[in-house]
């Protein structure tokens, strides 16, 4: 397993943000930046060299959906994993991100393990 991977957080709440870094470094993975909306994460995986991107579905600017939209419009992102994350466990939400092209799906609040599990299992389906 990689723990060498670059992960972009996004959420527009800074709390959220700080728990899910936490949890990706306690995994293992201690490489992570912040965005605080779809338009500042735009900007940094265009800007930047990352490898997973976990985001927020509900933000303002730019949702969740928006920017796995935009992600897979881009040559140079496409390939990357995006982690779905949202407060709401509604069926058409999961459906959208599964079809928008999100590796995985996770309703708040989440453990440690929930997350941990979630990601090894989207990197193992990568072949990383």
């Amino acid at each position: 397993m990689t723990t060498a991977l670059r992960f972009l957080i996004v959420d527009d709440f800074s709390t959220m943000r700080r728990i899910v870094r936490n949890l990706l470094k306690e995994s293992g993975f201690a490489d992570a930046d912040e965005a605080e909306d779809g338009v500042a994460a735009l900007n940094k995986l265009r800007n930047g060299k990352f490898d997973f991107v976990v985001t927020d579905i509900n933000m303002p600017n730019m949702n969740g959906f928006q920017l796995l939209s935009e992600i897979k419009k881009d040559d140079k992102l496409k390939h990357l994993p995006v982690l779905m994350v949202t407060a709401e466990a509604r069926k058409e939400d999961i459906v959208a991100a599964a079809q928008g092209g999100a590796a995985g799906y996770i309703v708040k609040p989440f453990t440690k393990a929930t997350l941990e599990e979630k990601v090894l299992l989207i990197l193992k389906k990568m072949g990383l």
